[in-house]
């Protein structure tokens, strides 16, 4: 499979996806807007929102290489900014943003929990989830709000984001 990153207009991820199936149905393509749930405090109360991983970013996974009708229904289509690296040089995604999409992708479009535990020396100790493989990228634990802040990068473009965990208890080895 070959996965290609387009960059639209922040906040219509999910429009853009929705025009472009209305408009195309026959395209023989997968459009994924990655997404986590995050837990929110609001006046006391704890809800579940969704929130984007790589806000503005859609990534078109293919089995063949982009073909010239398909570039130009993508670019034609209400909410299109950009493909990565340009429109002039597109290319598939390769190295460390494949590894980045294709990590994200396995736990589907919506990132749940990871399940987390921490050691004598209070360290996270990732057991399962979007979190687990990204233990490197951890730059801060709120235990309190049950998130942890990393930091990843997508076209060599390094942004931070929280992703949520929850408590278990350590499983006997």
């Amino acid at each position: 499979m070959e996965y290609y990153a387009l960059q639209v207009k922040t906040g219509s991820e999910e429009k853009y996806i929705n025009l472009f199936k209305i408009k195309h149905p026959e395209a023989d393509i997968r459009l994924h807007f990655l997404q986590r749930r995050l837990p929110i405090r609001r006046g006391g109360k704890v809800q579940q929102e969704l929130a984007p991983i790589f806000p503005g970013y859609i990534f078109l996974e293919t089995g063949t290489n982009l073909q010239s009708s398909l570039y130009w229904a993508l670019r034609k289509t209400d909410g299109f900014f950009r493909f990565l690296k340009s429109n002039q040089d597109v290319r598939a995604l390769s190295g460390h943003d494949l590894e980045i999409v294709t990590h994200f992708l396995k736990y589907g479009s919506v990132a749940e929990k990871s399940k987390v535990y921490f050691d004598e020396q209070d360290r996270i100790i990732v057991q399962e989830g979007p979190l687990k493989g990204l233990e490197g990228n951890i730059i801060k634990v709120d235990k309190r709000k049950g998130r942890a802040k990393i930091r990843l990068d997508l076209d060599n473009a390094p942004f931070t984001i929280d992703l949520a965990f929850e408590f278990i208890t350590k499983s006997s080895d």
